[in-house]
């Protein structure tokens, strides 16, 4: 990597990095919960310590809070932008950064994820309607199929990594198809995948920065030949149709593309593993599930609240503003725990209770809220139905084959590796 890179890192992740480290030793629960590894493997003690220093806290790193209310008010208040790992970083050095801005990617403008109206507006109608309720049903059919081929290539009675083997495959299937890439590059995605998601926290190190930069180039390189590949042979999929209606330029036609690969696939992936040990581990749970199936809805609902696969997000206040009888200056930060929204016992009662039953599981906010909302939430709640349903009928026996490793990330929360014995396989019943 160019020495310029170096220095990119140490403005944008080394400074906080240090920062971070500096005050979670001192016990901020703040910087605890995003850089300490009881934040990766269990970090509800973490948010409830949070939660019991006020609704809105302030912290040396800055505004916080796990207050389902608050959460959702700063989310749908669009005088709060979009925060990235720049927001972080002193006003003077900004300028600089911008000459040593990476290729099209998902945490950095023109992403959608990092960029607020009038621009968001513009580069979100384009892709939303590939979203729409119709469309996600005309989706169900290949979902089920796409999880019917995984299930049956699942050695019966055998052991399997339900991550790799199953949890991960499932959506990028179905990404990859929407986007027009051909089958044999999924593995590509999941490796650059791999490598670019821990670019969603604050303070990670330089060989993870240079591993995230080298997927990104290589991303950008395979995205120019595709783009002009479907200029030339255009199919029916959502690249093929922004690209043909002129509506985006080829930087923001690769930062949607990476953002719709990212987002397609992270929830997902997280949302299937997180329910498989929750299930497994709540077996009370997965019988009433089997005793009515019409739950599954609602199941995944709970997950998505109980073990959400998105953990934090962040706003920038635009102007002064008091909130819960404190007042937040303008170009405040504040960090907003959605995992600590959606243990509110406020909202939730008995929150630490698993529960595929709650009334209120779907007002979670793990799919954050207002003009941000995630695009995929609908498709990402059908293909998690479908499979963990798909997947504990045709292995009713399921158990852990050891103890599941959590990926070491603060912003998604999910599983790498998820060891099981499938035990007997059931015969095959029609899933949602």
């Amino acid at each position: 990597m160019k020495p310029q890179h170096w220095f990119r890192w140490l403005v944008v992740q080394g400074t906080p990095r240090l920062v971070l480290k500096t005050y979670a030793r001192r016990g901020d629960p703040v910087a605890q919960l995003m850089s300490s590894p009881e934040a990766v493997h269990d970090p509800i003690p973490l948010l409830e310590s949070l939660r019991a220093s006020g609704r809105l806290v302030l912290s040396p790193v800055g505004w916080a809070s796990a207050d389902h209310e608050i959460v959702r008010t700063i989310l749908r208040d669009t005088s709060f932008g979009v925060a990235a790992a720049e927001g972080f970083v002193p006003t003077p050095l900004r300028p600089m950064l911008d000459r040593l801005e990476l290729p099209p990617n998902p945490v950095q403008p023109p992403s959608m994820l990092v960029i607020d109206p009038p621009d968001h507006t513009r580069m979100r109608k384009p892709v939303a309607s590939a979203f729409t309720p119709r469309a996600i049903r005309r989706l169900r059919d290949r979902v089920e199929s796409v999880t019917s081929e995984l299930l049956d290539a699942l050695p019966p009675r055998g052991a399997a990594d339900l991550v790799s083997d199953f949890a991960a495959q499932v959506p990028i299937a179905i990404i990859s198809e929407m986007l027009g890439f051909p089958d044999s590059d999924r593995k590509h995605f999941l490796a650059w995948g791999d490598a670019v998601s821990p670019m969603l926290d604050i303070g990670i190190s330089w060989p993870t920065t240079r591993a995230a930069s080298k997927a990104i180039v290589e991303m950008d390189r395979y995205l120019d030949a595709h783009i002009a590949r479907l200029r030339r042979e255009p199919g029916e999929d959502i690249l093929s149709g922004l690209v043909a209606s002129g509506d985006l330029d080829d930087r923001e036609l690769k930062a949607s593309a990476t953002l719709l690969m990212g987002a397609g696939f992270e929830t997902t992936v997280n949302l299937i593993s997180n329910g498989v040990v929750q299930l497994v581990n709540h077996r009370e749970q997965l019988h009433r599930l089997r005793d009515d199936p019409e739950l599954w809805p609602n199941a995944i609902e709970e997950v998505l609240r109980f073990d959400s696969p998105v953990q934090n997000t962040g706003r920038i206040a635009g102007h002064d503003t008091e909130l819960a009888g404190v007042r937040i200056r303008k170009g405040n930060t504040v960090v907003l725990s959605l995992a600590g929204a959606n243990r509110d016992p406020d909202v939730f009662t008995d929150p630490h209770r698993f529960d595929v039953t709650r009334a209120n599981a779907k007002e979670h906010l793990t799919f954050s809220s207002g003009i941000h909302v995630c695009l995929g939430a609908s498709l990402a709640r059908m293909e998690g139905t479908h499979a963990l349903r798909a997947l504990f009928e045709r292995f009713p026996d399921l158990v852990l084959a050891g103890i599941p490793r959590r990926r070491p990330l603060f912003t998604l929360h999910g599983y790498s590796r998820l060891p099981v014995l499938l035990g007997q396989r059931a015969a095959q019943t029609s899933a949602v």
